[in-house]
């Protein structure tokens, strides 16, 4: 037969080895260690679990990081003969001192607790401690958008003892550089993540005196990509859009008129779509440059057409005039009009082919008025020789289909060398 023995309570038994080593009731833990003595040296290292998300429209940052701290308090020391640790849970730390780090800018975070406090305490036979801490933070990161969206951003945790100056507690890295751990698979969605690093300096209050501060900075570069199909790139293809009404004829008023409003209302869309994801910032953003740019563009070739229009009707109306007070030129026949009066368009000139015979002038009357035309001719060529100086550009303005041949080189090229000098400096 089988003889069960009935064994030990290990763990009534381990509760009084507990109270009787570690002595926690014998000792007044609301003081530092070494109280009255030189700084208590508390080493810090950390390893980012997580970069959760970057908001710029709050400027902040949320990580997740386990926090872990280093001191030696000698009155958590025990006799050992095995020189094992022994490890407690988030019960102890509440009877005991512990370093009171705070995170400087934060403005939310919290320990985590499923299923239990995530908290652990290691207390070793020296009285050497560890201290780990599961925590997420939201902290601020003043970021400047100068150069967004092709821009990188800097952005730092800090650490810092809320009420021991320097000459109480003395943090540090514990192990330098290497005291930051971050997981490969750390990826952020607009974000490469270039570099983790570490860094220690004092920090002065005017009340409370000199503080040791870590800082936990990382440096991040926004992808260019999604911006790019979001918002370069229609603004770019609402600027080539407006380009097409250089090539409709400008007699189509509704064609060219609605294409302009369009991609007029269209820039607007993305203006705002864009500014509304974005802090109210008082400075001027890169891609404000750009997206206002194309729109200049886009309105200036509604401009274009107005212009158009305009200097089309003033020249009709003047021929209109001409042809009412001297009807009697109709007589002349067609290529003599041309070579004695440049001021005939092709369309009126191409009118006199329905006139017949019995609307013709007899042909002793026409060299009267052929006389007349030719003193109206001479008169205009003589004040046009006054005005040599501006006669290309004069040339320009009453030929309306100059206005949109040379508005086809100069916009795109205007565009293109807008371009080049954009990504040039803020790429």
């Amino acid at each position: 037969s089988h003889i069960y023995r009935k064994n030990h309570d290990v763990t009534k038994t381990r509760k009084g080895k507990t109270e009787q080593l570690l002595r926690v009731d014998d000792h007044d833990f609301t003081m530092r260690p070494a109280f009255g003595g030189p700084a208590i040296p508390v080493g810090v290292d950390v390893q980012v679990e997580s970069l959760d998300s970057i908001s710029e429209v709050d400027m902040d940052f949320t990580m997740t990081l386990y926090l872990r701290h280093y001191w030696k308090d000698e009155r958590l020391s025990f006799p050992s003969t095995t020189n094992n640790s022994m490890t407690f849970d988030g019960r102890l730390v509440k009877k005991i001192w512990v370093p009171d780090v705070f995170f400087v800018h934060s403005k939310r975070s919290f320990i985590h607790d499923t299923t239990t406090d995530n908290i652990m305490l290691r207390v070793f036979p020296d009285g050497h401690v560890l201290y780990s801490m599961r925590i997420t933070v939201t902290a601020m990161c003043n970021m400047d958008f100068s150069h967004f969206p092709l821009d990188s951003q800097t952005c730092s945790l800090e650490l810092e003892s809320y009420a021991y100056t320097d000459e109480d507690l003395m943090l540090y890295w514990k192990n330098g550089n290497e005291s930051l751990k971050t997981d490969e698979k750390i990826s952020l969605s607009q974000f490469l993540i270039q570099k983790f690093h570490t860094t220690s300096r004092l920090a002065f209050y005017s009340s409370t005196g000199w503080y040791n501060r870590l800082y936990i900075s990382f440096t991040l570069r926004r992808h260019i990509f999604f911006f790019l199909l979001q918002t370069y790139f229609p603004a770019t293809l609402m600027v080539m859009l407006s380009w097409v009404s250089f090539w409709i004829d400008r007699r189509a008023v509704p064609a060219r008129v609605s294409l302009g409003i369009t991609t007029v209302l269209t820039m607007s869309t993305i203006i705002t779509g864009v500014n509304a994801s974005m802090p109210r910032v008082s400075y001027i953003k890169a891609v404000d440059i750009y997206l206002w740019v194309s729109f200049v563009f886009v309105f200036l070739s509604v401009l274009e057409y107005a212009a158009v229009n305009y200097l089309t009707t003033v020249q009709e109306r003047k021929e209109r005039k001409l042809r009412e007070k001297f009807p009697c030129t109709c007589g002349i026949p067609h290529s003599k009009t041309m070579m004695l009066d440049g001021n005939y368009s092709e369309s009126d000139a191409n009118s006199l082919a329905g006139y017949t015979r019995s609307q013709m002038v007899p042909e002793e009357e026409k060299q009267e008025k052929m006389v007349v035309h030719l003193a109206l001719s001479n008169a205009s060529n003589s004040s046009r020789k006054r005005g040599l100086k501006g006669h290309v550009g004069l040339r320009i303005i009453q030929n309306t289909h100059a206005i949109d041949k040379y508005s086809r080189l100069i916009f795109p090229g205007t565009y293109i060398f807008f371009n080049l000098i954009y990504w040039s400096v803020f790429s």
